[in-house]
């Protein structure tokens, strides 16, 4: 089981809109190759940062194909591909596999509060759709409202498909316990990089991870040279960016699509409905925020 590939820093991926609001492939195929010259080691696909639950799952394959022909397998790719029903993620998943992505990976179901037997059973049966494909967890309670319990995951743990756990929880030792269960962990969080990589995280996954991957890489890279008080320093800039991004009406994601387009990066739109649009007072938010972030890069790396 080859885990080292594994190791580093992966943006998850932001759904990119044409101008009538339409899934780009274009404008998924500009994203990647930006993301990619940047240096990052893969890209985690169809997540949160990808509003997977909100869209189709054409539209979420159409993502997939676009970035795979981008990445032109010089990126580790991991796609998550759970739907809200068991039929579809399977349909996803398979599609994952034929593109020949590197991990697949699931939340639990949502809504329904579905016991561990259950919860298991739908992991397991997505993983069965795509037999020689790598399998991660995708740990994220206060979005799917389930925990990722040790009882659980040493249940799918006889699946010899699942090899780790994206960790979005927000108590750190959650790291620590997975990992001593002898699964790769990614820190999910992004506030919380270096404690993740502190408790044993192989790298990370992060929604901010696009607007300002220099200063992740740096803080990877610093961590990794053992030189953690300087790596504690970029983390407290890049939180600090981060409410920033965050007192924006608008959502999250398309606050971060408009910093990487006023970046010089590509336009990747806005975001879909139900989530909110920016309004013209976050503009203001974004330049300021895109401000910080050349700031910052500019002292750190």
């Amino acid at each position: 089981m080859d885990t080292k590939k594994f190791r580093g820093i992966f943006p998850a991926l932001y759904a990119c809109y044409d101008e009538d609001g339409k899934v780009s492939a274009d404008r998924t195929r500009e994203l990647t190759k930006y993301l990619m010259d940047k240096g990052v080691q893969g890209l985690y696909v169809g997540g949160s940062s990808g509003e997977c639950i909100y869209l189709s799952k054409e539209d979420r394959k159409k993502t997939l194909e676009a970035v795979m022909e981008a990445a032109g397998g010089k990126l580790v790719i991991i796609a998550h591909v759970a739907c809200n029903n068991t039929e579809d993620s399977q349909e996803l998943a398979a599609h994952a596999e034929s593109l020949g992505v590197d991990a697949i990976a699931s939340i639990p179901p949502i809504y329904f509060h579905l016991p561990e037997y259950a919860i298991a059973g739908y992991w397991n049966d997505i993983s069965a759709a795509a037999p020689n494909t790598d399998f991660i967890i995708y740990n994220i309670p206060q979005l799917a409202g389930t925990s990722l319990t040790l009882s659980l995951l040493r249940e799918m743990k006889k699946n010899p498909r699942v090899i780790g756990v994206k960790n979005s929880s927000m108590p750190v030792q959650d790291i620590q316990l997975f990992r001593d269960e002898g699964v790769i962990v990614f820190n999910g969080p992004d506030e919380q990089l270096v404690s993740g990589l502190a408790m044993g995280a192989v790298g990370g996954i992060g929604g901010t991870y696009g607007a300002m991957p220099e200063l992740y890489l740096k803080i990877f890279a610093l961590f990794s040279q053992g030189k953690m008080e300087e790596a504690r320093e970029i983390q407290n800039a890049a939180c600090r960016i981060i409410y920033k991004m965050c007192s924006a009406h608008g959502n999250m994601y398309a606050v971060i699509k408009e910093i990487i387009r006023l970046q010089g990066g590509p336009d990747a739109g806005g975001v879909k409905a139900p989530l909110a649009g920016l309004t013209e007072a976050d503009r203001v938010i974004c330049k300021e925020t895109a401000d910080m972030i050349a700031e910052t890069i500019q002292k750190y790396c």
